[in-house]
């Protein structure tokens, strides 16, 4: 009889670029678009500024780790994050971000694209963060912000709001418009 094995963090730590364990499995994770990238690297600039001014928490950008202990599910590796636990140097962070991001790519539409981000975020809420936000560059509601006390109604925001995070990342917001580069022809 031959055991299934499950992947662990140790397996993680050798995979071949982004990837999550979930089901047991270690499941790869397209790289993204300029546009998705972009967005992303604006939201961890912006929790950047932000850490340094108040001296809390982390903000942590795409690829990175963090190793949590659901039962479905050992690993997240959200776009953008925003993370006060303990640092753990060169190692994945330990626990859920308070806050992710989660920018839509190409592949993140549809009905399957649909439930799978629904099933991502449970398993976030579940693990202790406090805020998901869906980043959709195409859509007119770009950012939905999900809270784990109320799951089934995110917040909107739009082109020419403030979209913030609260509570998970007290005082701190910014601009909408800051997730898409204007370029002049």
């Amino acid at each position: 009889m031959v055991a299934n094995l499950e992947a662990t963090i140790e397996d993680l730590y050798r995979a071949p670029g982004k990837a999550e364990i979930v089901n047991g499995e270690i499941v790869l994770m397209s790289p993204t678009g300029a546009a998705p990238n972009y967005a992303a690297m604006e939201i961890t600039f912006s929790l950047r500024n932000y850490c340094k001014r108040t001296k809390k928490g982390y903000p942590v950008a795409d690829n990175a780790a963090f190793h949590v202990r659901l039962p479905n599910r050992k690993s997240f590796s959200p776009d953008a994050a925003y993370y006060v636990g303990k640092w753990t140097g060169m190692k994945f962070f330990e626990g859920a971000p308070t806050f992710a991001v989660e920018v839509r790519s190409e592949g993140d539409y549809g009905p399957a694209a649909e439930r799978a981000m629904a099933a991502k975020r449970s398993d976030y809420f579940a693990a202790g963060t406090l805020i998901v936000w869906d980043v959709d560059l195409l859509s007119e509601n770009v950012v939905k912000s999900y809270k784990a006390n109320d799951a089934d109604r995110p917040v909107i925001f739009r082109r020419g709001e403030l979209a913030n995070a609260e509570p998970a990342v007290p005082g701190w917001s910014m601009p909408v418009d800051d997730l898409f580069i204007e370029l002049e022809n």
